[in-house]
């Protein structure tokens, strides 16, 4: 199981728009859409998670491509959070 952090998602993007998205390279076993708390718009943000081989078909494919008019980005979790360590 890997999880897939994707970033720079438009306003307009639904768990719903986000699942067929990925769904077509593999089974979605979570999605974990951000929102803002009072108008429900999203944050830019999702993390999903699926099976190694799917996840990096979705990679692959899904990664600087067009989504609801905005250009996404498409990285396994691990790999964001060790771009964050300092030492």
């Amino acid at each position: 199981m890997i999880t897939l952090s994707v970033r720079g998602l438009a306003k307009s993007t639904t768990e719903e728009s986000l699942t067929g998205v990925f769904s077509e390279y593999g089974v979605v076993r979570s999605l974990k859409l951000v929102k803002d708390l009072y108008t429900g718009d999203c944050k830019g943000f999702a993390s999903i998670a699926m099976e190694g081989h799917e996840a990096r078909a979705a990679i692959t494919a899904l990664n600087n491509t067009l989504l609801d008019e905005s250009f996404i980005r498409v990285m396994p979790e691990r790999d964001i959070k060790k771009r964050g360590r300092r030492r």
